[in-house]
């Protein structure tokens, strides 16, 4: 193992260990670099790449501290890395949406309230106005996010955040090339909206799948 991919280790084991708590500022280099036993180069590196995944946070002139490890933040990460997908990646990406989307989906309806009904329904009614595509893909990625962020899992509401900016481009291109898309996605998007209001996961669930799979069966066609 190379010395800087040691010096990473030593410093995640020391956070996920809790001798290093969310928030906390690391010893001074010299310090934490006699504990570790490797040199001061080989430490900044570390805190180098562990600053790029929002392990560490280094203020200038202040020091290096452990960020909030927040999920939404960790997860950062994993979207900087997907917007470097290939195209033909697209479908794999919205094959995950399709098996983890449905079953925030599905919580989000245990857990909705009539004031968050409230808002799913205006997020509709704004894009039902839309004329512009882009501007129609930004309202529908905001209607999706809103439901995942109802489900009441920060983890999968960022999993699943983090893997949805492949796809736009292809909804983006469904709305140019597919004539009554929006009309189709509208539709869609009241049903599941009227099951959340029921309450009812599994109906909710199902929908939201349809209505992704359909994403999926148009772009295959379209390639």
């Amino acid at each position: 193992m190379a010395v800087t991919d040691e010096a990473i280790e030593r410093i995640k084991e020391m956070v996920v260990s809790g001798q290093l708590q969310p928030g906390e500022r690391l010893p001074k280099e010299d310090k934490l670099a006699t504990k570790l036993g490797i040199s001061r180069s080989s430490l900044r590196e570390a805190v180098r790449a562990l600053s790029l995944v929002r392990i560490l946070d280094v203020r200038q002139g202040d020091g290096t501290y452990v960020t909030s490890l927040r999920p939404e933040l960790l997860l950062d990460a994993v979207s900087f890395v997907i917007d470097f997908h290939r195209d033909d990646s697209v479908l794999q990406f919205l094959e995950v949406r399709r098996l983890l989307e449905p079953q925030a989906t599905a919580k989000a309806a245990r857990e909705i309230t009539a004031e968050k009904v409230c808002r799913l329904r205006e997020i509709l009614a704004t894009a039902a106005a839309q004329v512009d595509v882009k501007t129609f893909v930004a309202n529908d990625l905001e209607f999706h996010k809103t439901i995942v962020g109802y489900c009441g899992n920060q983890v999968l509401a960022s999993l699943l955040e983090s893997i949805s900016g492949p796809t736009n481009r292809a909804r983006v291109w469904r709305g140019v090339t597919d004539q009554g898309s929006r009309e189709r996605t509208l539709r869609e998007h009241s049903a599941i909206v009227d099951a959340l209001e029921r309450k009812d996961p599994e109906v909710a669930a199902a929908r939201c799948t349809v209505h992704i799979a359909g994403l999926e069966d148009w772009l295959r066609q379209a390639r």
